[in-house]
């Protein structure tokens, strides 16, 4: 197994993380929905962006600084909201949240987390945001934004995405329920994953923290998260609900899930001062178009009015590079973080973001833009145009 040292991409990370986790947990990250098209297409699509670098200019000196969501950031890239991190590594969300603050950036907390929403405030006070859903339970819902008011975020976002599960066929192949559960099939992964099952037995707490005290789902024993996400998340949301929403927060609301302009317009409409261009890493609906493919018609549909964070593929600096000069506000990482968690704890994630931000700096010396508020279209330009 490569050494946390030795991780020089996040391509190290994601093959130290595979040794080090049950297969369960390993394609809980790694995987997605249908044929993994999507999953694939968003790193790929990249590909189809071309830097176009000026030279003699003064890059001494390199500012990776921004502003977005209403937060001064160190970094034009934070952690996205992902679930169930305690599945992955002991240190779960709170050592994710302290990475975060170590760089200067946001970390964002699922609603179907591990952590509850006032432990991570009470550990971190570095800028953070809630990924909340519109559940069944609207109460739930509502509760939520008062208690993410108490306890300081700055920002909310809203998941669209997830009317249903999507059909992620590795958490059939391989087994994956919620709490986890070893089965004969499963054993021998399981048992060659020493350092993660010693911390089983030693903290078996898996309860969804911001929900148990409402929805004992997992009271039953092991279930698999599709059926847990089938059961809870209402269908019938729509832009009202939003708007709703919108009221019930009055600060930063962020629309995470959307591929297209239309609904751009519409999350405008509604009162949101974001948009997550997403397709929940490939997780969800198969065949859609990847995120960094969204920005140029979702900017010119919507100008500056609203706020654009890319989430979904980005394996590289080049990738954050690539999308802020095509017009986005931000990135968001979702994997990358998740495979440093799993390699080692909060020193994992902390060499993913170590990682990511010293290939940024360096692209931006090599690209000839000094800093991240220069970065404009002018920087590059579609295979096509070539």
């Amino acid at each position: 197994m490569v050494s946390l040292e030795r991780c020089h991409n996040i391509a190290d990370l994601r093959r130290r993380a595979r040794a080090r986790l049950p297969a369960p947990m390993f394609h809980y990250i790694d995987g997605g929905a249908d044929d993994e098209w999507s999953l694939r297409n968003n790193t790929s699509a990249f590909d189809d962006y071309l830097l176009q670098p000026t030279y003699l200019r003064d890059v001494s000196e390199i500012d990776l600084s921004t502003r977005v969501l209403g937060q001064d950031l160190a970094l034009p890239f934070f952690l996205a909201p992902t679930g169930m991190s305690r599945l992955f590594h002991h240190h779960k969300e709170l050592g994710a949240a302290r990475a975060a603050e170590r760089f200067g950036t946001i970390y964002s907390l699922s609603t179907l987390a591990t952590t509850s929403l006032e432990e991570i405030s009470a550990t971190t006070s570095g800028p953070k945001m809630f990924q909340i859903y519109i559940l069944r339970d609207r109460e739930l819902t509502r509760e939520f934004v008062q208690r993410c008011k108490q306890a300081g975020y700055q920002a909310l976002c809203l998941t669209v995405d997830t009317p249903l599960a999507g059909n992620r066929e590795r958490d059939h192949v391989h087994g994956m329920t919620m709490p986890p559960r070893i089965t004969p099939a499963n054993f021998l992964s399981y048992a060659s994953s020493f350092h993660w099952l010693y911390h089983l037995i030693r903290d078996p707490d898996f309860r969804l923290a911001n929900v148990a005290h409402r929805v004992d789902a997992l009271g039953k024993g092991a279930m698999g998260l599709i059926e847990y996400v089938n059961g809870q998340f209402d269908r019938t949301v729509c832009w009202d609900d939003v708007g709703w929403l919108a009221q019930q927060w009055d600060g930063p609301l962020v629309i995470k899930g959307m591929t297209s302009a239309d609904d751009a317009r519409r999350a405008l409409d509604a009162g949101a001062t974001a948009a997550m261009l997403s397709n929940h890493g490939g997780r969800q609906l198969d065949g859609v178009p990847a995120p960094v493919d969204c920005i140029a018609p979702i900017r010119d549909a919507v100008g500056d009015r609203l706020e654009l964070i890319v989430d979904g593929g980005i394996r590289r600096g080049t990738h954050i590079l690539k999308a802020l000069a095509l017009g986005a506000d931000a990135c968001s990482i979702g994997r990358p973080y998740l495979y440093g968690l799993a390699a080692a704890g909060q020193a994992g994630v902390e060499r993913a973001l170590e990682i990511l931000e010293l290939e940024l700096a360096r692209d931006m010396a090599l690209l000839g833009c000094a800093s991240i508020a220069d970065l404009d279209a002018g920087y590059v330009k579609h295979r096509s145009e070539r």
